[in-house]
C-alpha cells in the first residue's frame, strides 16, 4: 500500500506528451529525408545544367582565350550584370537571317576562325533575336528573327550545332525591330566604312532618324555620322575599293574633295597603281588644283574661298577638329591668318566644347 502510495505521487506520462515525443521524432526523420532528397535533386539538376551549358560554353581558363573572345566574354558579363537578360537555347533551324544586316561581305577565312573558336570555347556572346508567332492550320508556329549575331549563327551552322544561346527581345512595332537590328549591328560588328554609311542612310531614310539621333544611339558625334554619310557620294567603283580595303577612309575622303569626275578617276587609278600614302595623295591633289588656270580678274576673297573649299590640307584639319570637339568646324584661311568657326546648337554643347578645349590645354 505504501509503495503504491509513493507511486501515486508521480503523475503518469500523459498520452499527449507521448504523442508529442513521437511527432518530434517523426518530423526530425522526415526533415532528414527531405534534406537528403533535396540535395540529391539539386545535384542532379546541377549536373544536367552543367552538361547542357557545356555544349555552348565549355569551361576554359580565361587566360587561354583569344583576345577577341575574351573581350566578348567581358562584354557578356557586363551585359548580364546590367540587364539581367535571360539566355535561351534556341534551335538553329528556327532562326531567320536578318534582312537588314548592314554587313555585305563575310570573310570565309574569318568565319572558319570563328567556328574553330566556338568549337573550343563555345559561343560566349549570345545572339539577339525577336520572337515571331504565326498561326497555321496546325496551331501556333514560333520562329525567331535575328537582330544581332549573324556571323555567330553562320559559324554555328558550319559546326552543325542544333541550338545556340540567344537573348529574346520583345519589340512591338516592325519598324522598331528593323531599326534595332541595324543599331545592334553598328554597335557590335566590325563593319567597313561603306557598310556603316549605308546603315546610317537606312536609319535616316527609312526610319526618319536625324543625324543627331543616330549619333546619340551609337555613341558617336553628329559630325562623324555626317562625314561617314558623305562617303556615299563617291562613285561606286571607289566605294567598292573602300569596302574591300584597297584604299582607306582618309584616302576616300581626300578623293571627295575633287569635284571634277575625270580628275577624281585619274587620281583614284594613280592611287591604286602606285599605292600612294595619304600624304602623297594630298600632295597630288594640291598640285592638281593649283595647276588650274584662274582668270586674274577674280576677286581675291572669292579665290581664297575657292582655295579653302578644295584645299585637302584645310579639309583634313577641319575633319580632325570636328572629330576632336564633336561639333562642326569650318576653317577660313586668309592672307595673314584666318578664322576657325565652331557651330553649336545648345548651351550644353558649347560647354562640352569648352571642356574639351580646356582638357587639351591641361594635357599640354
Amino acid at each position: 500500500m505504501l509503495g503504491k502510495g509513493l507511486e501515486s505521487l508521480i503523475p503518469p506520462k500523459s498520452q499527449t506528451d507521448a504523442d508529442k515525443t513521437q511527432t518530434n521524432a517523426d518530423n526530425q526523420a522526415q526533415t532528414n529525408a527531405d534534406y537528403t532528397q533535396t540535395n540529391a535533386e539539386i545535384k542532379t539538376q546541377t549536373d544536367v545544367d552543367n552538361q547542357r551549358e557545356s555544349a555552348f560554353s565549355p569551361r576554359k581558363s580565361a587566360s587561354s582565350l583569344p583576345r577577341s573572345e575574351l573581350a566578348l566574354l567581358r562584354g557578356q558579363r557586363k551585359s548580364a550584370a546590367s540587364q539581367q537578360e535571360a539566355v535561351f537555347h534556341i534551335e538553329v533551324d528556327k532562326i531567320r537571317p536578318n534582312p537588314h544586316q548592314p554587313r555585305r561581305n563575310f570573310d570565309e577565312e574569318g568565319l572558319k576562325e570563328l567556328a574553330a573558336s566556338i568549337r573550343e570555347f563555345g559561343i560566349l556572346q549570345p545572339l539577339v533575336v525577336s520572337k515571331i508567332e504565326k498561326e497555321t492550320d496546325f496551331g501556333t508556329e514560333v520562329e525567331y528573327q535575328l537582330i544581332a549575331g549573324e556571323r555567330r549563327l553562320m559559324a554555328a551552322k558550319m559546326l552543325g550545332l542544333e541550338r545556340v544561346p540567344a537573348i529574346i527581345r520583345s519589340i512591338s512595332q516592325k519598324s522598331e525591330q528593323l531599326a534595332m537590328a541595324i543599331i545592334e549591328n553598328l554597335q557590335r560588328a566590325n563593319l567597313n566604312p561603306i557598310e556603316t554609311a549605308r546603315a546610317y542612310a537606312k536609319l535616316q531614310d527609312e526610319f526618319g532618324l536625324t543625324q543627331r539621333e543616330i549619333a546619340t544611339k551609337i555613341g558617336k558625334s553628329r559630325e562623324t555620322v555626317a562625314n561617314t554619310l558623305r562617303l556615299l557620294n563617291l562613285p561606286s567603283e571607289i566605294q567598292e575599293a573602300l569596302a574591300k580595303n584597297q584604299i582607306n577612309e582618309s584616302q576616300a575622303r581626300l578623293l571627295l574633295v575633287i569635284e571634277d569626275p575625270h580628275q577624281q578617276q585619274n587620281l583614284f587609278k594613280e592611287l591604286l597603281a602606285n599605292n600612294l600614302s595619304v600624304r602623297e595623295l594630298r600632295q597630288r591633289i594640291r598640285k592638281t588644283q593649283f595647276a588650274e588656270v584662274r582668270p586674274p580678274e577674280i576677286d581675291d576673297n572669292i579665290r581664297r574661298s575657292n582655295l579653302q573649299n578644295i584645299d585637302p590640307e584645310i579639309v583634313n584639319l577641319q575633319e580632325k577638329l570636328t572629330e576632336l570637339l564633336g561639333a562642326k568646324v569650318k576653317i577660313e584661311p586668309a592672307e595673314k591668318g584666318g578664322k576657325i568657326i565652331i557651330t553649336f546648337y545648345s548651351p550644353e554643347e558649347i560647354q562640352g566644347i569648352i571642356n574639351k578645349l580646356t582638357m587639351a590645354d591641361d594635357n599640354d
